[in-house]
């Protein structure tokens, strides 16, 4: 699968980007177990164009997180124009657009999954953007704002028509959220539709490699994208492609390999920002990183409260010492 200049392989295995979860840090993680390609969390067109210091830092990015591509939101085509071309300085291998972020923040100001109920604002902002920038333009998006609208098919069609490169689909709408079930049918009508050209990227509810075999055979796509499922699960990646390639199952990774990773992800975390700062977001990751592990409860919830890298540490060690008595 090419978009542009990249080719990123047969089938590709992509990080989906994520707010306050790929970050830097993690992008490379994920990279070091086989992402093909990772975004940045999503960046405002408005922030970004009023050189707001926090959205200028999210489209900063490592050499070894490449191919990598810019992810965009808003509502008014002059700003997100603008915004692409202050991205594309960055050096990224493309620009998304996100057409898909159900939030409320974000959907009740017009933007993300909002355009949805407006296909031609839609339609324009994605039109300035392929004419601002020199890049590839990509699209993340939805099957629809409800079970009223599922118009993904035609708004793929007409997205196509004005440029874009590739489009990744959820199979939620945005009045589902991240409830339910991802249903992938549309997903496969729009890459079985004839008259689309470009690369057509499935996404939801892909946790495990047998999932992700599964959608490519019974929908077709181009390649997968996976988000909540790498939260602190940084192996799917690893455990996917090699089933893709030999159709053997992984064992999951043993407890050394999960500290030592959890570790590592903090380490690139605190390199990045102010130690308590990394600290609190890498949180979000430790249910994923220990999941299955017995006997951890009391552990994570001590992790919980930590302040300081040195404790944080110590709670590691003692983890290893504790494995190797037996206890967990």
């Amino acid at each position: 699968m090419k978009i542009g200049k990249t080719d990123l392989g047969d089938f590709p295995v992509l990080l989906a980007p994520l707010e306050d979860i790929t970050d830097s840090a993690f992008r490379r993680i994920c990279k070091s177990f086989g992402a093909d390609m990772v975004y940045t969390e999503f960046v405002s067109s408005e922030a970004l164009v009023r050189d707001v210091a926090k959205s200028q830092q999210k489209i900063l990015f490592d050499e070894a997180e490449r191919p990598i591509g810019i992810q965009l939101f808003g509502n008014d085509p002059e700003a997100m124009a603008r915004a692409a071309i202050l991205a594309q300085e960055a050096g990224p291998e493309m620009i998304d657009i996100n057409f898909g972020c159900p939030v409320r923040k974000i959907a009740m100001k017009g933007s993300g999954a909002a355009l949805l109920n407006d296909i031609p604002a839609m339609i324009r902002i994605t039109e300035a953007v392929v004419k601002a920038v020199n890049l590839p333009v990509t699209v993340k998006t939805r099957l629809g704002w409800d079970e009223k609208s599922k118009n993904i098919v035609g708004i793929a069609e007409r997205l196509q028509d004005v440029g874009i490169q590739a489009i990744t689909i959820h199979g939620r709408t945005r009045a589902q959220m991240y409830t339910g079930k991802a249903d992938w049918t549309l997903i496969g009508e729009v890459k079985n539709n004839p008259r689309m050209r470009i690369p057509v990227i499935g996404n939801g509810d892909v946790t495990s490699a047998e999932i992700a075999l599964n959608m490519r055979d019974a929908y077709g796509v181009d390649g997968i994208m996976i988000g909540r499922g790498a939260i602190g699960n940084p192996w799917l990646f690893r455990e996917i492609k090699q089933y893709l390639e030999n159709g053997r199952l992984t064992e999951k990774p043993a407890l050394t390999e999960r500290i030592e990773t959890c570790k590592h992800h903090l380490y690139l975390s605190v390199e990045a920002k102010q130690e308590r700062r990394a600290i609190l977001e890498m949180r979000k990751h430790y249910a994923g990183y220990f999941r299955g592990i017995p006997n951890f409860k009391h552990i994570r919830t001590k992790l919980l409260t930590l302040v300081s890298l040195s404790e944080i540490e110590e709670v590691f060690n003692s983890l290893c010492e504790i494995r190797k008595e037996g206890v967990i």
